[in-house]
């Protein structure tokens, strides 16, 4: 018999009944005593003060029907979740870091990133009176002298796992990976107004914005004469101003000036957003809905920090990467060519 024989003995066979594992209930460390804020603040990137406070907000969602064994707690299973948003790490990593079972992690931070996202609407939201739209464009209007802006819009890529099926190869997005590209608005505070997490890396972000909802507000007059500003793959609109490709007069490169400082809001948002929650920057290797609610939670928790004054020191704060500018789909200028040399010659002529 040679070496990659096997006997059929019954004795062999019994060597090789699978028998389960006894449950272990591993000891957990209470996070909130071991560290203080600043090693708290390094593993988990929120203050203790935020995470309470969104504790708060969710607890009833996550809370377990029952206390018996080795229960995980609400604030356990928090915390377990935000330590794979803070490291970007494989859910087994987590699963020792916090002490429970791969599985276990697996289920939790499905769980807490659904209910974290549930609170969408709550914290991610446009302006919705006069008195915020007038704030929003003084805002705006600090950083460079651009009028009546209410928001700076982009796309980014998050970087996902092939998520299998036929129509994978839409999710492969122009830089060889698969990803989904995620649209954003965001504030003169680096707030995220607006987010869309739906399409696969390869579509165009012009795309991403014909097809959502803000802009068909814009386009039913809920936000007047306010506007967006984009980069050059967004069609010049009324209400979404671009820059000039070729400048002819000093006013006119005060206006692309003027835009491109303004404009760099959102990609200061984006550095911040993944620097704060590095698996946006590493990529997920979870399923496509998970993957969606992780995104969209951390969303929730950037805008959370910022509302409670949790922010990065200056060091902290990076800008995205500079990444490919798309050229538009389409570009109709007309009324829009109209208002922006209305804006170049009555406004940035006169500064």
């Amino acid at each position: 018999m040679n070496n990659f024989e096997t006997s059929s003995s019954s004795s062999s066979d019994e060597e090789f009944i699978y028998t389960r594992r006894p449950k272990v209930y591993r000891k957990r460390t209470d996070c909130f005593e071991k560290y203080d804020e600043l090693d708290f603040y390094q593993r988990f990137r929120l203050k203790k003060q935020t995470v309470l406070y969104l504790l708060d907000e969710i607890k009833e969602q996550i809370q377990l029907p029952t206390n018996k064994g080795g229960c995980i707690t609400p604030l356990q299973q928090l915390l377990l979740t935000l330590r794979f948003y803070a490291s970007g790490n494989m859910q087994i990593i987590v699963s020792d870091f916090m002490g429970v079972s791969r599985s276990s992690a697996s289920r939790i931070i499905k769980k807490v990133s659904i209910a974290i996202a549930s609170l969408a609407r709550q914290h991610i939201r446009m302006y919705e009176n006069k008195r915020e739209l007038e704030e929003a464009v003084e805002k705006f209007y600090e950083i460079a002298s651009f009028p009546k802006t209410i928001g700076a819009i982009d796309c980014t890529l998050v970087k996902i796992d092939s998520p299998g099926g036929n129509d994978a190869e839409i999710f492969r997005c122009r830089k060889s990976y698969f990803a989904l590209n995620v649209q954003t608005v965001s504030d003169a505070k680096l707030k995220i107004r607006d987010i869309v997490v739906r399409w696969p890396g390869s579509v165009h972000d012009q795309t991403i914005f014909n097809n959502s909802s803000l802009k068909q507000k814009f386009e039913n007059g809920v936000f007047g004469q306010y506007m967006l500003i984009g980069d050059s793959g967004y069609s010049l609109k009324p209400y979404l101003m671009t820059k000039l490709q070729q400048t002819r007069t000093p006013a006119e490169n005060l206006y692309n000036e003027s835009i491109i400082r303004t404009r760099n809001v959102v990609e200061r948002q984006y550095g911040l957003w993944k620097r704060r929650f590095p698996v946006l920057r590493f990529g997920m290797r979870l399923k496509l809905e998970t993957t969606m609610a992780v995104i969209v939670a951390t969303a929730v928790l950037h805008n959370i920090a910022i509302d409670m004054n949790d922010n990065f020191t200056e060091e902290d704060e990076i800008e995205e990467d500079d990444e490919d500018v798309l050229p538009p789909m389409e570009n109709n200028p007309n009324i829009a060519e109209n208002i922006r040399n209305l804006i170049i010659n009555e406004h940035f002529a006169r500064l």
